[in-house]
This record gives structure tokens, C-alpha cells and sequence, in this order.
């Protein structure tokens, strides 16, 4: 998935860190987005190097 579908409020996993859980991006400044995780807080991602899966509200 392209980071610049990424908005804020779209909820995304990392897909190295399953445990994480379902994130919300909180922002996205270029290739870098900012997502809190409930297992792991807030994490800032170079999503040019990591393809985030995209989640939708009907999933969660």
C-alpha cells in the first residue's frame, strides 16, 4: 500500500509487529507517519521503508 493514502484517523498494523495491534495514524508529514499502537504507544514510521497494512473500521 502507497504511504500517501495514509491519512490521520485511518487505522493501520505494522506487518513485523502483529503484537502491536491495530494503530491509528495520528499524522503523516511526506513518508513519515506517526501511529499509535495499544500494545507498543507511538510510533513514528518511515513508511517508504515499511508497507503498513491498511485496516478498515469494518475489520477492527
Amino acid at each position: 500500500m502507497s504511504h500517501l493514502v495514509l491519512a490521520p484517523g485511518m487505522f493501520v498494523r505494522h506487518p513485523q509487529h502483529p503484537e502491536w495491534g491495530v494503530g491509528q495514524v495520528q499524522s503523516r508529514i511526506g513518508t513519515t507517519v506517526t501511529v499509535t499502537f495499544p500494545e507498543a504507544g507511538k510510533k513514528v514510521i518511515n513508511a517508504a521503508s515499511v508497507e503498513l497494512i491498511l485496516v478498515f473500521e469494518n475489520d477492527l
